[in-house]
Formats: C-alpha cells, sequence, structure tokens
C-alpha cells in the first residue's frame, strides 16, 4: 500500500501546507525517512538528487519544535550558499500554516550584519554552511546547546569541499543533540567516517533511482568546429523553440564570455559563476526562477542547488570533466513528469572520447546529431572505417 502524508502521522498545518503546495504523496525517501526522523533515530541516507530530500528531513524538523523552548533546535548544514538559501525557501514554504516558527539562512560572501539581525528574532530552525556558521559561533551571535537535530546535506559534496573540519566541530558543540541525519548522493569515506564517529544505530537508507523517478530525458549530442561551437549553439535555440534554457560552461571566463556574446545577439540570457558578487547572482536566479529570464548560463560550482522543476532543455557547451556533473546538469531538465533534453556541443576528439566515457559510466544513450545542409538536425550517422586493402605480393 503506497504511504500517503496522512499515515506518517503529520500535523493538520503541515497536511494543508502540504496540500496547498499540491504535494500528493511522499516520494520514496521521504516515505522513508520521516517516521524515523519522528523517532529522533540516527539516518543515513543515499538518495539521487531532485528526490524530495529537503521535505524528508525538514518535515520532521518542523514537526518537533516546541514553542516553549527558546533557542535553536533544528540546525542544516549545506555545501554551498545557493542550496542553504533554497533550503530556507523550501522549510519557510511548509511553515505557512504555523505561528511563530522562524528559519535563518546564514552563508560566506553576504554582509553578517543581516544575519545577526535574522539570529536577534530567535529562530528555532538556522541552514547554514559550515564556515560562516563557525564565524556566527566565534561571534557569539548563535549558540548550539539547545539544538536537537542536525542534518547534513549533500554530506558527499560538502566533506569533499574540504569542510570536514568545520563540520566535525560543529557536531561536537551540539551537545544535547538527539539525532543526525546525513543525506548524500554518493556514501564517500568521509561520510562513512563522519556516520561511524556520531551516528548510533543509525537506519540506513538507500533510494535507487527508480525508473519511474528517473528523469525523462532525451539526450543528444552535436559535432562542431571549435570557432562554430557558439554559432551552433545560437542556432539550436532559435530552431528548437525551447522556453527555459540552462546552458553549462567548465570555467567562469567561458560563461561570461558566453552570455555577453548572447546577449549582444539579442538573447534574453544572463550568468552566474564564482567572480559575480552573491547579492546578483541571487537576483539572476530569482529572476530565472520566475520565469523572467529564458536563458541561464552557469558553471558548475555555482548552479549547485538551483532547483527549477520546468527546464525544457540544458546544453553542455563544454562537456563536463566528470561524471557525476553530467548526471547533475541534465537532471536540471525532465522533471516534475515532464519530457526534457539534453544537448552536448562535441568540437573536437577529447571532447567526444569524455562523452562516450560518460555514456558508459551512466549507461545512457546519447543520440549524435548534425546540422544538414538545408538548417534542419539530422542523425549524424558515422561512417564505418574502410576494410583495410590487402596486398598481395
Amino acid at each position: 500500500m503506497e504511504a500517503t502524508f496522512e499515515s506518517l502521522g503529520l500535523s493538520d498545518a503541515m497536511l494543508k501546507a502540504l496540500e496547498k503546495k499540491g504535494y500528493g504523496y511522499p516520494t520514496t525517501i521521504q516515505a522513508e525517512a520521516i517516521p524515523h526522523f519522528m523517532e529522533w533515530k540516527d539516518v543515513i541516507a543515499k538518495a539521487p538528487t531532485g528526490t524530495g530530500k529537503t521535505f524528508a528531513f525538514g518535515i520532521p524538523m518542523i514537526e518537533h519544535i516546541d514553542l516553549e523552548v527558546e533557542g535553536v533546535q533544528g540546525l542544516i548544514l549545506a555545501p554551498t550558499r545557493e542550496l542553504a538559501i533554497q533550503i530556507g525557501d523550501e522549510l519557510r514554504g511548509l511553515l505557512t500554516y504555523y505561528q511563530g516558527i522562524r528559519v535563518a539562512v546564514l552563508y560566506g560572501g553576504a554582509g553578517i550584519g543581516g544575519q545577526i539581525k535574522q539570529l536577534e528574532k530567535k529562530p528555532q530552525i538556522v541552514v547554514a554552511t559550515p564556515g560562516r556558521l563557525m564565524d556566527h559561533y566565534n561571534r557569539k551571535t548563535i549558540r548550539l546547546d539547545k539544538i536537537q537535530t542536525v542534518v547534513l546535506d549533500e554530506a558527499d559534496r560538502m566533506l569533499d569541499m574540504g569542510f570536514f573540519k568545520d563540520v566535525t566541530r560543529i557536531i561536537e558543540k551540539v551537545k544535547n543533540r538527539k539525532n543526525l541525519g546525513l543525506f548524500s548522493a554518493t556514501i564517500s569515506q568521509e561520510v562513512m567516517t563522519v556516520s561511524w564517529m556520531y551516528q548510533r544505530d543509525e537506519v540506513e537508507i538507500t533510494v535507487e533511482p527508480k525508473q519511474e523517478d528517473r528523469p525523462d530525458i532525451d539526450q543528444f549530442s552535436l559535432s562542431c568546429t571549435p570557432l562554430e561551437k557558439a554559432e551552433t549553439t545560437l542556432r539550436l535555440i532559435r530552431t528548437q523553440g525551447y522556453e527555459r534554457i540552462m546552458i553549462f560552461c567548465n570555467t567562469k571566463h567561458m560563461c561570461q564570455r558566453l552570455s555577453d556574446e548572447f546577449q549582444r545577439a539579442g538573447l534574453d540570457c544572463d550568468c552566474i559563476h564564482g567572480d559575480i558578487r552573491q547579492k546578483q547572482r541571487e537576483k539572476t536566479m530569482q529572476s530565472y526562477r520566475d520565469g523572467k529570464l529564458a536563458i541561464l548560463i552557469a558553471t558548475d560550482v555555482a548552479s549547485r542547488g538551483i532547483d527549477v522543476d520546468d527546464v525544457d532543455c540544458v546544453i553542455n557547451y563544454d562537456v563536463p570533466e566528470e561524471n557525476e556533473y553530467y548526471v547533475h546538469r541534465i537532471g536540471r531538465t525532465g522533471r516534475a513528469k515532464r519530457k526534457g533534453a539534453a544537448w552536448s556541443l562535441v568540437s573536437n576528439f577529447p571532447e567526444k572520447a569524455k562523452l562516450d566515457e560518460i555514456c558508459k559510466f551512466c549507461n545512457f544513450a546519447i543520440k549524435p546529431m548534425v546540422f544538414g545542409e538545408d538548417g534542419a538536425l539530422a542523425e549524424d550517422v558515422v561512417k564505418a572505417a574502410p576494410a583495410p586493402k590487402r596486398r598481395f605480393r
């Protein structure tokens, strides 16, 4: 029998909020994790991106808040500011019918004054990047002694980014912790270490990318020369009628250059990368989320935590360096039961070799395409190598 949110024993306020947001049934990770969190158990969960992890730990965290207790009761650590902001937004969306529960979001690259003001309002839930949380702790603008639940979201990426020391220091400072949740797309050695050090009788949950959970994405590659790359991308955008597009580049420099070039060509686009001020990045992201911006160009790092449900198409302007990056990138489209498309531009042999490796590693079928002389897209038929001539002596 399929679980419902009612069968998970949630409060009326939570059920009303979920209904208002249009969520009928819990996803696999939510149905499995929520009951354990409600019982204050330690959880280590391996689940692919886009399976609803935030609600899996956010719902029980909100349900456990005691308004009689003053102080932070729930702490969520995230690897990047984009993800922290997104988690904060999702939690606030669940609080529509609750009175008096506040969420503060703390991250680096933004003024500390505004965050101190948020903390003065006595939030019960804090979402933070590890570095900025330590900063607030050292300034004595936050206390950790009332925290009951700690969750590490995207734990593998966070520990991989060099936050291991900060994260373990934070966990150790939460003296009255009742439970610890680790959510991760891959269970790396560091995640195992944190689990082994700090979890007791933990419940392990693994959510395989099921066929029905797997996004429905048509994947293509498009061959061109290195000098034709920008022109080919423009042509693709103009001929295919996509309305909301994400383009990925491997470097900040390329991101900016492409954005400038497309703006000059009259496209409604903008970019986000590490050299752009945080305020500007947030503004660009909001425009993209609100549908005011048709094309977003991003690097892998800057795009972490972008959660937009109706991206029509992802274009890999550069073939990514890592197989996992490819999966993360194309996973931005084909969500919420819609069909999506992913295009990868291949302009030299190393890019082709890398894409072939991704195909093999991820078990994907990527169809090679080419623009014909008539300007229409056609399947690229790879000619077989001629048979070697036999030489008679």
